[in-house]
């Protein structure tokens, strides 16, 4: 197979998995694992795929899923603050949780909420929950974040970071074939040199980078 130019940062991959169903690349420079792009999904395929996640915005075990963001914002920002949950989804649980706790939060979503206004504004806090592993154009997407963030904003993201947990062959996370880029710390500490980002924290169950 030949090589295949990274997304995030156009370097030069290899093929990392062969598996079938799921062809990756890994790069050389970011170390960034990506599906190639001609087994994307089509728009309407992946709106139709989305539209299958169960994502009630009452659902306990979904509301303790992102708890990790909310409970973090919480921690950092004041109800004084403004957020945008960006990639919200069919059931926008993020903004609930905290406009229960008197936040200001807006949603977007590209296929359910696609209000491009909201993109051109700026705010204290971003919130990114299992989104980033979706983007076809992972460097744009970023420095749309890095413009949006006000000086010594957040963004808060919540994804699966391949750490060689398991053999990427077998990890379950690389199975969902909406899943296009995958993220390693290294990938991570890229991102955040190259938009820049004062800083970036790689924490258990979500990263966040500040600006």
């Amino acid at each position: 197979m030949k090589p295949e130019t990274c997304p995030l940062c156009n370097a030069t991959a290899t093929v990392f998995c062969t598996k079938p169903k799921h062809l990756f690349y890994k790069c050389s420079q970011c170390e960034g694992i990506f599906r190639p792009k001609h087994t994307y999904f089509d728009t309407e395929a992946e709106k139709k795929h989305y539209e299958q996640h169960e994502n009630d915005v009452n659902d306990l075990g979904y509301q303790k899923f992102v708890s990790p963001i909310v409970e973090a914002i919480i921690n950092d920002f004041s109800t004084t603050h403004r957020g945008l949950d960006f990639g919200s989804g069919t059931g926008p649980v993020i903004a609930k949780l905290l406009t229960e706790k008197s936040y200001s939060v807006v949603n977007y979503d590209l296929f359910f909420e696609n209000i491009p206004e909201r993109l051109t504004q700026q705010y204290d806090f971003i919130s990114c929950c299992e989104v980033m592993e979706h983007f076809h154009h992972p460097l744009q997407e970023f420095e749309l974040f890095h413009s949006m963030l006000l000086p010594h904003g957040k963004l808060y993201c919540k994804t699966e970071v391949y750490r060689n947990q398991t053999p990427f062959e077998d990890w379950y996370y690389k199975n969902d074939l909406t899943h296009v880029f995958i993220y390693q710390e290294a990938t991570l500490h890229w991102l955040q040199k190259k938009l820049p980002f004062k800083k970036v924290e790689i924490r258990e169950k979500i990263i966040v980078f500040e600006k």
